[in-house]
């Protein structure tokens, strides 16, 4: 004989076989959102990884054009105090102080009396890059002969 709750178990148990089968509407959107959410993550971190290397470059190229005017400052005449510019091409200037700050008279006794006097020289390169200024500041101390311009 047939029992009563047979049936309704057996229908219960097919139709729930039927609903797992597949993605409900909503489901899919919020994947959907998970998803898009996740690629403008990643999205944004690429992206400001590749503005940091670029900002880095920048930067590395600035100080490396820095050292070069601090190398031939003085290399073709007498360190003298002053304040001297110019555009370095690339969207780069540079500006370059130098002011003494300490002087030092010398004179053995069979020489004439000569001073030596000490530079402070600083670089500045200055560039700018996605709407801001940018610069980095090098600076260094010279020797240099004779008594110093005031």
């Amino acid at each position: 004989m047939f029992s009563k709750t047979a049936l309704p178990i057996e229908t219960a148990h097919i139709g729930r076989k039927g609903r797992s089968a597949g993605f409900t509407l909503l489901e899919v959107v919020v994947a959907a959102a998970i998803t898009g959410l996740a690629l403008v993550g990643l999205f944004q971190a690429g992206t400001s990884g590749v503005f940091a290397v670029d900002g880095a470059a920048r930067v590395d190229e600035a100080i490396e054009r820095a050292q070069s005017h601090l190398a031939s400052f003085g290399r073709s005449g007498a360190v003298a105090p002053g304040e001297i510019e110019g555009d370095d091409g690339g969207g780069y200037h540079w500006r370059l102080r130098s002011r003494p700050i300490a002087t030092q008279q010398a004179a053995a006794p069979d020489q004439i009396a000569s001073a030596m006097t000490l530079f402070a020289v600083d670089v500045e390169i200055s560039w700018r890059a996605w709407g801001r200024n940018r610069s980095i500041v090098l600076d260094t101390r010279r020797l240099g002969s004779g008594a110093p311009a005031e």
